[in-house]
């Protein structure tokens, strides 16, 4: 399935998500030595699970093994003594912004680009800024329960935008998603959208050295987010009444009032059941 745009107004211009766009573009191709055959960049740059488990950049042994096509997980070892001066937490964030390749980057930032402004329209942008770099801590934090031991680095804006999705369901579940399935075009209310692309991720191969975990907890980490401040920000004339005349696709937790289906695309037959 790929998205190619929502129908979901929004009330201001989403600075921060364009920022975060062109920051991740100008750090894929502005950085020299970033794909070298060794992968010595991410090595010394993104994110580790090793090192974020222990606390420690990684030793010359363990940056050895980690060299190897395929390095095993019982080379990290706990208080080897570090031979860098990586800082390892640091080293999780800048991760958030590196990718491994252009259709890695351009995946991800055309994600962003649907869901991120609509986020951000309902947060603010300072808060979504915060919002956005506590997703992909949390996603990287996933990742690293799920294996604390691996040696190959983390990159990507994966988990962090799996968090701007996961918020992005809450509060906007019947936002139309305008999705092409097989080279048709279909319009797709972003809580089944959203549900299958959540579901895929447990199906993802297993040699494929894609964090699929990282989606996950990003994805469940914005779900929480988004239902606390759903239940906070709620007032107490919330108009979730089906019977109301104008259509709010986020069922009252949003801006509304939003442009009714048949304003859209002239029938909202495909918007019931």
């Amino acid at each position: 399935m790929l998205p190619l745009r929502d129908e979901n107004p929004v009330s201001i211009t989403p600075f921060v998500t364009w920022t975060i766009i062109a920051l991740c573009v100008i750090a894929y191709f502005a950085i020299p030595n970033q794909f070298d055959s060794a992968g010595e960049f991410h090595l010394q740059q993104a994110a580790i699970p090793c090192e974020l488990s222990t606390g420690e950049a990684l030793s010359a042994a363990e940056q050895q093994a980690a060299r190897t096509p395929n390095p095993t997980d019982d080379v990290c070892v706990d208080g080897d003594g570090s031979d860098g001066n990586k800082i390892v937490w640091l080293a999780a964030i800048a991760s958030v912004f590196l990718h491994g390749g252009l259709m890695h980057l351009g995946g991800n930032m055309w994600f962003l680009w649907i869901f991120g402004n609509n986020v951000e329209d309902k947060l603010g942008h300072f808060w979504f800024g915060v919002f956005y770099l506590a997703g992909g801590i949390a996603a990287t934090l996933g990742h690293v329960l799920a294996q604390p031991d691996s040696l190959i680095p983390v990159v990507g804006a994966s988990g962090a935008i799996a968090a701007v999705m996961g918020a992005y369901l809450v509060w906007f579940p019947d936002a139309p998603i305008r999705t092409i399935v097989f080279l048709i075009l279909f319009d797709i209310r972003a809580r089944w959208f959203l549900a299958a692309w959540f579901i895929f991720q447990f199906f993802t191969a297993p040699d494929s050295r894609v964090a699929w975990v990282a989606h996950v907890a990003g994805f469940i980490f914005g779900v929480i987010v988004g239902a606390l401040v759903r239940i906070a920000s709620r007032p107490e004339n919330d108009p979730i009444d089906v019977s109301i005349a104008t259509w709010d696709p986020t069922g009252g937790a949003g801006r509304g009032p939003y442009r009714h289906p048949s304003d859209v695309f002239g029938d909202d037959r495909s918007f019931r059941g």
